[in-house]
């Protein structure tokens, strides 16, 4: 539809035909480029996801809270249990909390499998500075 004289309000400007040039149709996209942006874009995410699964997700060195008990006012007891590779070692982070949600302990623990054990059960008593009221295992990782 073309607009003319009687279509246009009485105060919209009327410009002569082909005096200022074209219209343009669609821009024309580059498929190309915006397929390499995503392909640099998803390998740069599968990157950083590599590096944080090797720095933080060890699955060899995963810990499993049995149970906690024996709490006093200066201690708590906690049994765990450590999937270490074959006759491994690893560094627990074990920590004690309050009710409130504080933190009252906190101590690494060395834990060593023997040759041919893949999953070492250890009980150990955490002394805290007041009464805990949980005692967990913050993650376990490889000794440095």
């Amino acid at each position: 539809m073309t607009e003319t004289h009687a279509t246009l309000g009485p105060d919209a400007p009327v410009f002569p035909p082909g005096r200022y040039g074209r219209r343009r149709a669609l821009r024309r996209r580059r498929p190309m480029l915006a397929a390499l942006l995503v392909v640099v874009v998803v390998a740069a995410l599968t990157a950083v996801s590599v590096r944080l699964y090797r720095q933080y997700g060890d699955p060899a060195y995963d810990a499993q809270v049995i149970s906690y008990g024996d709490i006093t006012d200066t201690q708590v007891v906690v049994d765990f249990r450590v999937n270490l590779p074959d006759g491994g070692s690893a560094v627990c982070v074990l920590r004690a909390r309050d009710h409130a949600g504080a933190e009252v302990a906190r101590e690494e623990v060395p834990v060593a499998a023997t040759a041919g054990q893949r999953h070492v059960t250890v009980r150990h008593r955490l002394a805290t500075e007041a009464r805990p009221f949980i005692g967990e295992v913050v993650r376990c990782r490889p000794p440095a």
